[in-house]
């Protein structure tokens, strides 16, 4: 299983958020928003990408949970086994938080940029609806697999894109289509814009907070 860096709750459980990472980055990189987003009922779950060569960069071995093959759009950007790899792992990751007593729809997938395009990529072919999927700055991974891979039960996890219009590293176009393939297909998918590039801003910090907020509100 890959090595994780958690956050306890510090208030009685709701969920749980598994957040990965982008690449060539750190399982901690996301470590100073969480008290930004005010939901110490949930536990944070970061996983750390296998370290391998990433053609891109010359090849040059770093954190990754899938080789990027060129610049082009999806399918040539990625390398399918891996991504069907990291999806395994992440998988993984939910079946531990239900042997922790957190079943898949109290359970959020989240990520930036590669982390988030497996985020997206790893929901949709879940068996059960989750809580939801947040997909930051990123784009959805072999695209020509959507339509006979998704499952019917990933209709009923709700989906928010966020993503800069300044992004030079994942065109803003990638991240749109993919929020509107989902809405083609019936999904309960969000878009949000914000002036930034490939980064998080304050704005969207606060946006998640709300959005988990609603996810996993107390009903009375």
């Amino acid at each position: 299983m890959l090595p994780t860096f958690e956050i306890a709750p510090s208030a009685p459980q709701r969920g749980s958020v598994i957040w990965m990472h982008g690449l060539g980055a750190s399982n901690r990189d996301f470590e100073p928003i969480i008290a930004e987003l005010r939901a110490p009922w949930l536990r944070y779950v970061f996983p750390a990408a296998p370290v391998r060569p990433v053609t891109i960069n010359g090849g040059v071995p770093m954190p990754a949970w899938y080789d990027i093959l060129s610049f082009d759009d999806p399918p040539l950007r990625e390398h399918e086994p891996d991504v069907r790899e990291s999806e395994r792992e992440i998988a993984a990751l939910i079946e531990r938080e239900r042997g922790r007593g957190v079943p898949p729809e109290q359970i959020v997938l989240a990520g930036f940029s590669q982390g988030g395009a497996m985020a997206l990529h790893t929901a949709l072919r879940s068996a059960e609806p989750l809580a939801g999927v947040l997909v930051l700055s990123a784009y959805l991974l072999l695209p020509e697999r959507f339509d006979a891979e998704r499952t019917a039960s990933s209709r009923e996890s709700p989906v928010l894109f966020a993503h800069g219009r300044y992004d030079p590293v994942v065109p803003f176009r990638l991240g749109r289509s993919a929020h509107e393939r989902l809405l083609s297909a019936g999904y309960a998918s969000r878009w949000e814009a914000f002036d930034m590039e490939h980064s998080l801003c304050i704005e969207e910090v606060h946006l998640l907070a709300s959005w988990l907020a609603e996810r996993f509100a107390v009903k009375r």
